[in-house]
């Protein structure tokens, strides 16, 4: 059963295109390895899992994603440190 939701996550999360849902697909599939390593007696390695998989490695790419999608402010600047108002 945990071997079959592991497979299923890492499909859809293969499949999907927008890399916000990747993001939290790549969640939910760590949280299936997490189960499954749990399952197989290695609780070491679901807690490094949990940890990394589940937690750090997802918020790291959605703070990326919402990095690089952040629009310009309307105040003139576009960040190369010229005022373009003049």
């Amino acid at each position: 059963m945990a071997v079959a939701f592991v497979v299923l996550a890492a499909t859809v999360a293969a499949l999907c295109r927008d890399p916000a849902r990747q993001a939290v697909m790549l969640a939910v599939l760590g949280l299936g390895l997490s189960v499954l390593f749990a399952v197989l007696q290695a609780p070491d390695v679901a807690l490094s899992q949990l940890a990394v998989g589940t937690a750090l490695t997802p918020l790291l790419i959605l703070l990326t994603v919402r990095k690089v999608t952040r629009r310009p402010t309307s105040g003139g600047d576009d960040g190369d440190g010229k005022d373009q108002s003049r």
